[in-house]
């Protein structure tokens, strides 16, 4: 192995709530310092000198290219006749957002890559108003996730006003007219204490054509929680305005809702509907009148109740669908177009999406919706003014998006739409398994192989264990060209449901956060353990792989349990959890994780933080870690810290790689950069863990 690039190690050490805590790579925080610079420099070349040269590259390329070429497709969203969609073919590089009107003719609204041929400019959401006329969208560029707010007129395609910065993370709530909507935006850099620019959000009445820097409307915000986020929406009619606040992600929301035929938009009166309460709640205002509350108050799957919107204080909830012991709410739908209407309601059992029918007026059941299988459903749409029909995608292992039809008349299932790009799917077997942690509770994983790749079969594999297990975040089944290209070179990959995340409801995510969050690592290591006792794999022969707080749960792990992993990918990770809330938008994190401002708190971060449990003289694992120069949710110096620090201290001869890539950012990217990526984290694996990739 190449010597590593060098990297002092600078006598740094602080009495933190009584510990001496060290950090001898603190001048790799900064990302513009010439050393820093130098350094990165150093190990882009290791990198290249390392990975480039792999076998069966090439192949894996094509492979990669054919498998993301089925391309995807989205719901539509309707306004009268006029339909809204994404899709991208084989030959796109991002979705491209289209529209059709009565006549079936479609047409482009925005496609990124035209707007930025280098594939750097990313549509992040759009809206449109309620007639259908102008849609409200945001595009970031270069990966920062920052969200410049448009408004086009629908039928010319004409931008109408925009750009509206520091739009980031902003629902947009148009009132009936199309010529003003509520939306939220940070305040100024300049009007924030320094440190501060990305938090400090403020809802505003925004009217189409005015300038927002003097005409806006300051609605909600003023004197809250610098970290807060909010949601705004307005029912169908334009009567009720509802405004959600959190703080930064943490489980539990205030919510407030005004009736605008009483008070005016500019000034409307809000009332609370809940405010301290350690729950989330959503309200939404139907066709019929009432207020449909979804909500995990006192039911931790969740629960569907109705109330009026006059008096939607929880005293005056009635359960209509009520929480079910096993499964947990993620949807609903309201089809009214019949005879008898009906409720639509999607459900995650055990990670595995499922639709019931009901009754609208009782919640009784009355049957459900057939499914192709055992995967994940997407958000179940109506048409806003009523009807008897639902949109939903669907996706499973081997099943690009989809679209399907649901009939309330006929009860029938139809495929609506599907990927446009013709693809040949290798054939897998998936399975779930149940194993046991470390403290006895019973965790999911998926694990997916060859036909036929039983132990007795076939012997040990090669294998990937991928995990995220927090922010109430589910891994169900989907689409995957790394799952399918990597099972049909004949390995085994495994997608575990740790505690942390939403696949059992709240207190399954609770089990996985603040003071527990080494359940999720104990699940993470009896995945391992329960693939190996399987005969699907050995140490030796297998890899663990996570990005974002994904990247903190492998890097958990391959420093708790070095012996256990042979290859780790780590991607844009969480690992210094001593200053975490330093950059980038860690401050909206501490619900989650603690805050080291808390002497109790920051016992639970030391106990785990990656950084600070590197020992010399251990052999680690191969560790890769991935970096986005453009991610302004985690900053890349934490990958860069742990890298230098795995460099130093490993004992063995696998190599401590850092891949970093620039005017690219934390989530969205073009296709050819995912399969640049995978190519490369794909190959790094295979030559650890022995998987031929062929040609």
């Amino acid at each position: 192995m190449t010597p590593y690039p060098s990297a002092p190690r600078q006598d740094i050490v602080e009495e933190i709530h009584g510990h001496r805590v060290a950090d001898p790579y603190r001048w790799l925080e900064d990302a513009d310092s010439g050393d820093t610079r130098e350094w990165l420099a150093a190990q882009d070349e290791l990198f290249h000198k390392v990975v480039d040269d792999l076998p069966g590259r090439d192949g894996l390329r094509r492979r990669l290219r054919e498998l993301l070429g089925a391309g995807s497709v989205g719901s539509p969203i309707w306004r009268g006749d006029r339909r809204f969609f994404t899709r991208r073919t084989a030959e796109q590089e991002h979705p491209v957002l289209y529209t059709a009107g009565p006549d079936g003719a479609e047409r482009v609204l925005i496609d990124p890559t035209e707007i930025d041929p280098d594939g750097t400019t990313t549509l992040d959401g759009w809206q449109p108003d309620k007639e259908g006329r102008r849609l409200a969208y945001k595009i970031s560029q270069g990966g920062d996730e920052e969200s410049l707010l448009y408004v086009m007129d629908v039928e010319s395609g004409e931008t109408i006003e925009g750009p509206i910065d520091r739009a980031r993370y902003s629902s947009v709530a148009w009132l009936p007219g199309g010529e003003a909507y509520y939306y939220t935006r940070r305040l100024h850099a300049r009007d924030v204490p320094e440190g501060e620019e990305q938090y400090h959000r403020r809802v505003y009445l925004h009217r189409v054509g005015t300038e927002p820097d003097t005409d806006d409307v300051l609605i909600f915000g003023e004197g809250r929680d610098k970290t807060n986020y909010y949601g705004v929406g307005v029912s169908r009619d334009g009567r009720w305005l509802t405004i959600s606040s959190a703080q930064g992600t943490a489980p539990r929301n205030d919510l407030w809702i005004a009736d605008l035929a009483a008070s005016a938009p500019e000034r409307p009166e809000l009332r609370v509907v809940q405010e301290g309460v350690d729950a989330e709640t959503g309200l939404h205002v139907g066709r019929d009148g009432r207020a449909y509350v979804f909500t995990d108050r006192d039911a931790p799957r969740g629960r569907l109740c109705v109330a009026d919107p006059a008096d939607p204080s929880p005293a005056a909830w009635t359960d209509l669908i009520p929480e079910d012991p096993e499964a947990v709410l993620s949807d609903f739908a309201i089809l009214d177009g019949t005879e008898r209407p009906t409720l639509l309601v999607g459900w995650t059992r055990h990670a595995i999406s499922e639709i019931t029918v009901h009754d609208l007026a009782t919640g009784e059941r009355l049957g459900e919706v057939p499914t192709p299988g055992l995967g994940s459903i997407g958000g179940i749409v109506e048409r806003p003014e009523g009807g008897h029909e639902a949109w939903f995608g669907y996706t499973d292992n081997v099943t690009p998006s989809s679209v399907l039809r649901y009939d309330a008349r006929t009860g029938e299932t139809s495929t609506w739409a599907t990927a446009p790009g013709s693809v040949e799917v290798p054939e897998i077997e998936t399975r779930q398994v149940v194993y046991t942690s470390r403290d006895g509770t019973d965790v999911r994983m998926l694990v997916m192989s060859a036909p036929g790749s039983r132990p007795d079969a076939s012997g040990p594999r090669p294998a990937i264990l991928y995990g995220y297990g927090g922010f109430n975040v589910p891994l169900t089944p989907a689409y995957s060209a790394s799952i399918l290209a990597w099972v049909e070179a004949g390995g085994v990959y495994a997608i575990a449901n740790l505690r942390g995340g939403s696949e059992e409801g709240e207190e399954w995510h609770r089990a996985g956060m603040r003071e527990r969050k080494q359940n999720v690592f104990d699940d993470f290591h009896a995945a391992a353990e329960k693939l190996i006792a399987d005969g699907l794999t050995t140490p030796s022969r297998l890899a663990i792989s996570g990005g974002s707080n994904g990247g903190l749960l492998v890097g958990a792990a391959l420093t708790q349990r070095p012996d256990l992993y042979r290859a780790v990918v780590c991607s844009a990770p969480l690992l210094d959890m001593v200053r975490y809330e330093r950059f980038g938008l860690g401050q909206t994190w501490n619900d989650e994780y603690g805050t080291a401002d808390d002497p109790e708190e920051f016992g639970w971060l030391i106990g785990y933080s990656p950084y600070h449990h590197v020992h010399p003289g251990t052999e680690y694992p191969a560790t890769l870690f991935t970096t986005f120069g453009s991610d302004t949710r985690v900053d890349p110096l934490h990958a860069r810290k742990l890298c230098a620090a795995l460099q130093h201290a490993t004992a063995g001869d696998a190599p401590v790689l850092l891949r970093d890539e620039s005017e690219v950012g934390h989530s969205a990217r073009s296709v050819s950069r995912s399969v640049d990526l995978t190519t490369d984290t794909l190959s790094f694996i295979a030559a650890q863990t022995g998987l031929d990739l062929g040609a």
